[in-house]
């Protein structure tokens, strides 16, 4: 974790500090997303997660990827999904994209010209990633593609999105394809922006593609290998939301311990009652347990390991206790845990997205339940 180093950490928090945790909560009364500060962090290299130094990123592996989103997210988790949505399509056309891609689009996305997505889901499949009805279609000199997209991060302010479609819907998985779309182009329609609760700066919502053309050089995985990544990537997505509730549990646990601190009652600080101290050391505990299951799956996916099963525990994990024990942290600050400007809401909504996001907590039992089959099978 060379790269990951004290001065970077204190440069993050410098960032949040002056970025972030001033506007959060306005941003998010105002139900936008904060473009400019998405701009700003480019020029930090936050765009640029993984990308090469040359190109102006900050050529981190995946596990010190995980440490810098845990950081953001004590301070806003939808600003970190945000960006780090449009770093992963950087990143994709960085290593199969055509050279007009890595020359021309990758620079515009890490300088925070232009923002992307990855569009899998759609209104009627979510977690049935094989079951995506958006068509591809030959036609002379590419595709053709029709269908609707929906739960798109990114999607109100996007310009560039890696679009699975279907070329073959008696295939499966395997008729999946990858395509990048442009939406400034013809047949790009952008429709609703969701309005999720603690979340509008992720900027999630639907679009939908109208006989849009898509050329051979914008094919990005063929039929086949694209499920493939596409699965490599959720694994992926598992691991960095689960070091986002980290970051937010976190965040929580300083702020009550805090409080606790500071706020008395029969004659001694809160933190001094043995009841509610309990209550606290349990979060931390589960805090501990969850960044050690998360840094385990980071591992896996830097190594280039089978991630799907510690990806899933460490997601699960994220799923349930982000919830309960921001919760707990609310609950130990009495009715002033509900007051906006202690954050402690912001984020226990966030940790119910992050409960749905890259694969419901049910699905992940699904994972598991599979491993263990297997395993079953195999003694």
């Amino acid at each position: 974790m060379a790269n990951y180093n004290a001065e970077l950490r204190e440069r993050l928090q410098l960032f949040r500090q002056d970025h972030i945790d001033p506007f959060a909560d306005q941003w998010e009364r105002d139900r936008i997303q904060p473009i400019e500060t998405l701009r700003e962090a480019a020029k930090w290299g936050l765009l640029g997660l993984e990308a090469p130094r040359s190109m102006g990123g900050l050529e981190l592996d995946f596990v010190e990827k995980l440490q810098v989103l845990e950081q953001l997210s004590g301070s806003c988790m939808a600003f970190g999904f945000s960006l780090v949505n449009s770093h992963n399509v950087a990143l994709r056309l960085l290593e199969a994209g055509a050279p007009r891609h890595r020359e021309e689009l990758v620079p515009q996305l890490l300088s925070g010209q232009l923002f992307a997505g990855t569009a899998l889901s759609e209104p009627s499949a979510g977690s049935d990633f094989a079951g995506i009805a958006t068509a591809a279609t030959r036609c002379d000199g590419g595709w053709l593609l029709n269908g609707t997209k929906g739960w798109i991060t990114n999607t109100a302010i996007g310009s560039l999105f890696v679009v699975y479609a279907q070329t073959d819907a008696s295939a499966g998985w395997r008729g999946i394809a990858s395509f990048l779309v442009d939406a400034r182009e013809q047949g790009f329609q952008r429709g609703d922006i969701y309005e999720l609760i603690g979340g509008h700066g992720i900027g999630a919502g639907e679009f939908s593609l109208i006989d849009y053309f898509v050329a051979e050089e914008d094919v990005l995985e063929q039929p086949g290998a694209a499920f493939k990544v596409a699965m490599a990537g959720v694994n992926g997505a598992r691991a960095y939301v689960a070091a986002m509730v980290c970051g937010m549990v976190q965040a929580s646990l300083d702020r009550a311990v805090s409080y606790g601190l500071q706020r008395h009652s029969f004659g001694q600080p809160l933190l001094e009652h043995q009841g509610l101290r309990w209550q606290l050391v349990d979060v931390a505990a589960d805090l501990e347990a969850l960044r050690a299951l998360t840094e385990r799956a980071g591992r896996l996916i830097r190594d280039g390991g089978d991630a799907v099963l510690a990806a899933a525990v460490a997601k699960k994990i994220a799923g349930e206790c982000g919830v309960k024990n921001i919760t707990a942290c609310m609950q130990a600050m009495g009715a002033n845990g509900l007051r906006r400007e202690n954050t402690l809401g912001r984020h226990l909504s966030c940790a119910k997205i992050a409960a749905y996001t890259d694969g419901s907590t049910e699905m992940m039992n699904e994972r598991i339940g599979a491993y263990l089959r297997q395993r079953a099978s195999a003694l």
